[in-house]
């Protein structure tokens, strides 16, 4: 099962007495760990006023399709683009018969069309509406435009009548919502990551590391997770909270992170070391603090091992995937690097400014011998989920064997 902690969910409101679930769908889905941002359509506003909507999600409400202020930084495309997910509850008929039709003349159907995240709907209306073919029409033309139809239940309806049409309760919209997040797409492997810096002792006190903050390791190992696999993360020093449904163990350098990749690379059917792995440590580490005495100090620094070629020239070796943080001529360098290490897969990212370290935006070149893919500049958890499903492809191409006959002792 998915999980929507740490999701952005999209509540789209629509007009329907049933509205009036909307503010505690809002809450359980916080609850769950999803940050939830909210859109009206105008005749949702009718049943509950936005400022309700604004106070439990703790965000402004989004009304219009052409708000100038909005519309300057291409508001809807923005919104589609922040999404993890996008929920509307309630659904009316007259929105189901707008979604099935393509059409985009309020902020709520336009992000729809826009968003690349799953959409899914929950109706709520009378049961001779819902029994209506011109909605079951509706229903089927979104069905193949992959929207996820949440319900209806059936039950006594504000009308007084009783039948389908009831939106589905809160609390069984949250549990639907968080299985969009379950792709099922490594579904039996395990999954390898490694993540964060390494810490290279100089003495007790210094060390040399660098800039990571782990959250695109973290963000991939939580992706294979929602695909379905058994996760094992290795994490240098970071400030970050275990993943759920992870595995992760600690470790601080280099040398402990490949020693923690080998004990668990035989059983990983795909490694993705996404760690910034230092590649030199000082040759020798005081057992004192060095005092500041002379004008000058020079380290002496060895290589540390390779964690990524060692892996990739085991027999049998995992679907090898290698992450490259460049400054510079980034395919070229990703290149290189595949090539050398005999990797399957290069993720190269572009380091500076405001990507990379320590953001939450990132954007990815992925490297192959068959040519590149690039996956623009996205929230790293949105970006992480790409990835999952570039190398769950890759991985299902390379080994067509049925999965029982993939996996490792």
């Amino acid at each position: 099962m998915g999980s929507p902690v740490n999701k952005r969910i999209l509540l789209g409101v629509t007009g329907g007495i049933a509205a009036y679930k909307s503010a505690d769908l809002v809450r359980r889905l916080r609850d769950a760990g999803a940050e939830v941002r909210v859109i009206m359509t105008s005749s949702a506003t009718e049943f509950i006023t936005p400022l309700t909507l604004q106070a439990v999600s703790g965000h402004p409400v989004y009304r219009h399709l052409l708000d100038t202020d909005a519309e300057a930084g291409m508001g809807h495309i923005e919104l589609a683009r922040w999404a993890d997910a996008v929920l509307v509850a309630p659904a009316s008929a007259n929105f189901l018969a707008r979604l099935a039709q393509g059409r985009a003349d309020d902020l709520l159907s336009t992000v729809c069309l826009a968003t690349e995240a799953p959409v899914a709907v929950a109706p709520a209306m009378n049961q001779q509406m819902w029994n209506n073919p011109a909605t079951q029409s509706n229903l089927a033309a979104i069905k193949k435009n992959a929207v996820r139809i949440f319900g209806p239940a059936e039950g006594s309806q504000a009308c007084g009548e009783v039948g389908p049409g009831r939106m589905l309760e809160p609390v069984e919209l949250v549990t639907l919502t968080s299985e969009l997040f379950a792709t099922g797409e490594l579904d039996g492997l395990t999954v390898l990551v490694t993540a964060g810096p390494t810490w290279e002792a100089i003495d007790p006190v210094r060390g040399l590391t660098n800039r990571s903050s782990g959250k695109m390791g973290y963000a991939v190992a939580e992706a294979a997770a929602e695909a379905g696999a058994k996760v094992i993360l290795i994490s240098g020093p970071t400030a970050l909270a275990d993943p759920a449904r992870v595995r992760t163990i600690r470790v601080t350098s280099a040398q402990e992170m490949h020693d923690a990749v080998h004990r668990h690379a035989a059983e990983a059917n795909i490694f993705i070391g996404v760690a910034a792995v230092a590649d030199y440590r000082p040759a020798r580490t005081a057992e004192r603090k060095i005092k500041k005495t002379e004008a000058r100090l020079t380290l002496e620094l060895e290589r540390t091992p390779d964690i990524l070629a060692s892996v990739a020239a085991l027999r049998p070796a995992p679907f090898t995937v290698g992450f490259a943080a460049e400054t510079e001529n980034l395919e070229q360098h990703a290149r290189a690097k595949l090539e050398n290490k005999k990797l399957d897969l290069v993720a190269a990212n572009r380091v500076g400014a405001d990507l990379g370290f320590a953001s939450d935006d990132n954007s990815l070149l992925l490297v192959e011998r068959e040519g590149v893919t690039e996956l623009p500049v996205q929230p790293k958890t949105k970006l992480a989920r790409a990835l999952i499903r570039h190398v769950a492809a890759r991985y299902r191409a390379k080994n067509s064997a049925p999965v029982h006959a993939l996996r490792r002792p």
